[in-house]
C-alpha cells in the first residue's frame, strides 16, 4: 500500500513515516497543500494522510479539490482542531476518516489498516465487509457483531440504531466522538428527540459488547478501545 503523507510539521511527519514504513507500507511525504494535490491526483497512491493546517492550500481545500476532480483516493484527515464542526466538515467533504492530534501511532495504524482492508475489499476480498478492533468484529452485510465472552466468541444481534452506532465507533477506533457527532451520524441533524438518547444507546452497546470497550471521556464524549490492548 502506497501512502502519501501531507504534513508540514517535520517531527510529526517523521513519526508517521518511520512507523508506517516499519509496518510495511511505502510512504512519501510532502509539506504543502499544492504538492499534496498534485501527487494525490496522480493515481500513484492508495491513501492520503492529509493534515488540515498545510501551507499554500489547507487540507480542506485539498480535499474539496480532489473530490471536485472525482479523485477517489481514500483520505485520512489529521488536525489539531478538536471542534465537532471541523470533524463534520471533513467527513461531509468526502474524507474517509478523521484523527485528532495528539494521537498514538497504534491509533493511526489501526485506521490505515482499516483503509487497507477496504481497498482489498474493492479488489474482491470476501472479508471486505467486516470492521474489526481486537476481538470485536462487525459484519456489515449481516449486521451481526461478534466478540469474546469468557474467552469464547459469541454472536450479538443489534438493532438498526445500535448497528449504526457500532459502525461509527469501529470506523473511528480510539477517537473521542462527541455526543453531537454521534447524534448526527446515527439519528440525523434534524433529530429533536430525547437529549440523552446517545447515552442510552451507548449503554445498550456496553451491555451487548462489553462495558470496557466503550470509554467515557468526561466532558467530551465516548471512544471505542480494545480492552485487551
Amino acid at each position: 500500500m502506497r501512502i502519501l503523507i501531507a504534513e508540514d510539521e517535520a517531527r510529526i511527519a517523521r513519526f508517521m513515516e518511520r512507523g508506517l514504513t516499519a509496518s510495511g507500507f511505502a510512504t512519501t511525504v510532502v509539506e504543502d497543500g499544492i504538492s499534496a494535490l498534485d501527487l494525490a491526483s496522480s493515481g500513484d497512491f492508495d491513501l492520503l494522510i492529509l493534515d488540515v493546517g498545510l501551507p499554500r492550500m489547507d487540507g480542506f481545500q485539498v480535499l474539496n479539490a480532489l473530490r471536485g476532480m472525482d479523485v477517489q483516493i481514500p483520505i485520512l484527515m489529521v488536525t489539531a482542531r478538536t471542534g465537532v464542526e471541523d470533524t463534520v466538515q471533513g467527513l461531509e467533504g468526502g474524507a474517509n476518516d478523521y484523527i485528532a492530534k495528539p494521537f498514538r501511532f497504534e491509533e493511526l495504524l489501526a485506521r490505515v489498516k482499516l483503509r487497507a482492508r477496504e481497498a482489498t475489499a474493492g479488489a474482491g476480498s470476501v472479508s471486505a465487509d467486516v470492521l474489526e478492533l481486537g476481538d470485536l468484529a462487525l459484519d456489515l452485510r449481516t449486521r451481526i457483531a461478534t466478540c469474546s465472552a469468557d474467552g469464547r466468541p459469541r454472536s450479538v444481534e443489534l438493532s438498526s440504531r445500535e448497528f449504526t452506532m457500532a459502525r461509527v465507533f469501529l470506523e473511528n477506533p480510539h477517537q473521542v466522538l462527541t455526543r453531537d457527532l454521534l447524534l448526527s451520524k446515527v439519528w440525523g441533524y434534524d433529530y429533536d428527540g430525547a437529549s440523552n438518547v446517545v447515552d442510552v444507546y451507548v449503554g445498550y452497546l456496553r451491555t451487548k459488547l462489553g462495558a470496557p470497550r466503550l470509554v467515557t471521556v468526561r466532558g467530551a464524549g465516548y471512544k471505542l478501545v480494545d480492552p485487551a490492548a
